[in-house]
């Protein structure tokens, strides 16, 4: 059997997910935990590739014996999540284990992922929500909230979001199915929530630019269907701040 983990992290002080030569990832981290714990090298696979300050409060990861396809372990798997979390940063914990068979593959599996990106709206900036909301001085009132719910919605939907991605971006396939996108309150925080069948590079992040500038007037909600039409980045809105972003959840 392979282990799935589930894991949240804060990812301020990280260069992603990935392991890369230039800075410390999430994934370095659980490679450290995960052969602290068992005693030998681990492959850690995970769900997706979050990017230099992105955070999840659910992000999926397979753990197997290295160069092998499962993990044999005398830990039960209820005691996993709080023996691989002492080896973890305070910014990173594993809060649950399951099994898995061993073809089971964390990322080709998904089914479905969840993220949000939070706007903290006041003009008057908040020392709490630093790194962990994008700041906008600038109020979202009640109607501009609507606004922005309404055009949420056009991304709903089976579409060819290449208005949406990076420049650059090398894929073969730019067409994605969003399941649900809805923009609401949440205290001193406004949420934007979209579940699709999978994200192109900094699509969440140019989405909630665009629905920024649905609600600041720059845009009509109903300008969604040409911006994304278009399949022309410069119709879309600004790459909005990586701090703002969570993957919320993952769907097998």
């Amino acid at each position: 059997m392979k282990i799935l983990l589930k894991i949240a992290y804060i990812g301020t002080a990280y260069c992603g997910y990935q392991v890369q030569p230039n800075g410390i990832s999430i994934q370095q981290k659980l490679n450290e935990a995960a052969k602290a714990l068992f005693g030998f090298p681990c492959d850690i696979v995970g769900c997706s590739r979050t990017d230099s300050g992105v955070h999840a409060k659910e992000f999926c990861a397979t753990v197997a014996k290295k160069g092998t396809d499962s993990l044999e372990t005398s830990i039960p798997l209820s005691r996993i999540p709080l023996a691989m979390s002492a080896y973890l940063p305070q910014d990173i914990c594993v809060f649950a284990a399951e099994s898995v068979p061993n073809d089971f593959h964390a990322r080709y599996d998904v089914k479905e992922k969840e993220y949000i990106y939070r706007f903290f709206d006041r003009a008057v900036r908040d020392p709490f929500e630093v790194e962990r909301s994008c700041h906008v001085p600038r109020t979202i009132s009640d109607e501009a909230l609507l606004r922005m719910n309404r055009a949420a919605k056009y991304f709903c939907g089976s579409h060819d979001f290449s208005a949406f991605m990076a420049q650059g971006s090398k894929v073969k396939s730019t067409v994605r199915n969003v399941t649900r996108a809805e923009v609401y309150r949440d205290g001193n925080a406004v949420i934007f929530r979209v579940s699709a069948d999978g994200f192109l590079y900094n699509m969440v992040r140019i989405m909630a630019g665009t629905l920024l500038d649905v609600a600041y007037g720059k845009l009509c909600p109903e300008d969604m269907t040409k911006v994304i039409e278009s399949r022309d980045r410069t119709r879309a809105g600004s790459t909005m701040p990586a701090c703002g972003l969570y993957l919320n959840r993952v769907i097998y």
